[in-house]
């Protein structure tokens, strides 16, 4: 998918770390006493190594493994399996907004929305630590409370809403991002109605 606010430049996309490379990063993250690891990226599910990664973090004695995803390689349950038996501990998953249209838009991938919902309710299944990211865009802040319950609905207990970022590759695409005057409204309602189904929101 490419999201139509990504920020990833086409030269970030070329900076992937090489697999020692990233081997060689938590090494010297465990010397510095670092007992955290994200893999991110772009889409880290994409990188055929990740299960091997994520046994070398286990190994070095990292505590909590996230993997940051837009979720759709998780709708392959072994893929979930294999990241879990590897260390994996904690997943969170950009689910953008909660409507199949605006979703499948805003990833600019047609069938892309039944894949990110099969991976969030893999997770869901397997009662693992998950924490959905929800975009404000100024399409998205409207419907806010709308993506809480939803998200609810499917057994999201931990939802994150993040602003859209004008940086790097999105840096000119001011038209995504509302103002807070605008959002905020929406916003306080979200975190009103999480509190209400007993989920835990944070605004970053």
């Amino acid at each position: 998918v490419a999201c139509d606010y990504c920020t990833l430049s086409p030269e970030m996309r070329g900076r992937a770390l090489p697999a020692g490379a990233a081997v060689d990063a938590m090494r010297r993250g465990r010397a510095e006493g670092y007992d955290a690891v994200s893999f991110t990226g772009g889409e880290p599910t994409l990188r055929r190594d990740l299960p091997g990664l994520v046994r070398v973090a286990r190994t070095l004695g990292y505590h909590e493994i996230k993997i940051q995803s837009n979720g759709l390689l998780l709708a392959h349950a072994p893929n979930v399996d294999r990241l879990v038996a590897a260390g994996a501990t904690l997943f969170h998953v950009s689910i953008h907004t909660h409507l199949e249209a605006a979703y499948d838009r805003m990833v600019r991938t047609a069938g892309a929305y039944p894949l990110m919902v099969a991976g969030i309710r893999n997770l869901v299944a397997r009662g693992l630590r998950l924490r959905a990211d929800v975009i404000i865009t100024r399409e998205t802040y409207p419907r806010l409370p709308d993506a809480v319950r939803w998200l609810a609905a499917e057994g999201v207990r931990r939802v994150d809403f993040w602003y859209v970022s004008l940086t790097d590759g999105n840096r000119g695409n001011v038209e995504s991002l509302p103002r807070m005057s605008e959002a905020v409204p929406a916003l306080r309602e979200a975190l009103a109605t999480a509190r209400a189904l007993g989920v835990e929101a944070r605004s970053l």
